[in-house]
């Protein structure tokens, strides 16, 4: 039986990769490096240190270090947040769902914590999770099971009696790492992407979960 549920940020919580893509295309194109959007969602659900790292050593770049271009993204990124970020449909009444059945919830996420706190203060979501764990706290990122392992930890619970709200194959492949059950919420343009099959729910929005779902999540 599920008896703690994980959910993800950015794709779950919020739609904020088109503000990831925006920030990561401003922010290198100021050491030359030309991104695009396709390049932005080869690294979705990656920790933004192992994405920096990973254009560096792809494009390697001069003027500015990557502890800057990181920082110089975040900034980016919380201020598009702030101005434009809203709250994916659904994740209210979910909660309020596996709250009504005395689940402990928790928030694992790649972001680290500037743009976690910056986004569950924003939609006054704060008080909702029990813990809050950030991968920059990890050694490594999704799709290593780092981040959920750590939180099913802090929460006491057996990693296997726990639900991983996901949007990126990524932040999927490490879930079922930890040998957790799943709900996979792609984007719209990779809904059809035929990894997403190993979830145990697939949907295309928070709003359309039920208690069939739950009753097929706990068999």
């Amino acid at each position: 039986m599920i008896e703690a549920v994980i959910y993800d940020m950015d794709g779950v919580i919020l739609d904020s990769e088109p503000l990831w893509h925006r920030a990561e295309i401003k922010v290198f194109a100021t050491v030359g490096l030309k991104m695009t959007t396709a390049m932005c969602l080869e690294t979705t659900g990656t920790a933004v240190d192992e994405m920096i790292a990973l254009r560096f050593r792809q494009y390697p770049w001069t003027g500015k270090t990557q502890e800057e271009v990181m920082h110089e993204i975040l900034d980016a990124v919380e201020q598009l947040i702030l101005e434009r970020g809203e709250l994916l449909p659904g994740v209210k009444d979910s909660i309020a769902y596996f709250q009504q059945k005395n689940l402990p919830l928790a928030l694992a996420s790649s972001s680290p914590m500037q743009l976690i706190d910056a986004s569950l203060k924003k939609f006054d979501i704060q008080n909702s999770f029990r813990i809050v764990h950030s991968a920059e706290h990890e050694d490594y990122g999704k799709p290593h099971p780092a981040v959920f392992l750590s939180t099913a930890h802090r929460l006491h619970i057996d990693p296997m009696h726990c639900l991983v709200i996901e949007d990126s194959v990524n932040g999927l492949i490490a879930a079922k790492a930890a040998k957790m059950k799943t709900i996979a919420v792609p984007a719209p343009q990779q809904y059809d992407d035929e990894r997403f099959s190993i979830a145990d729910v697939k949907l295309h929005s928070l709003a359309e979960f039920s208690e069939e779902h739950w009753i097929k999540l706990n068999k």
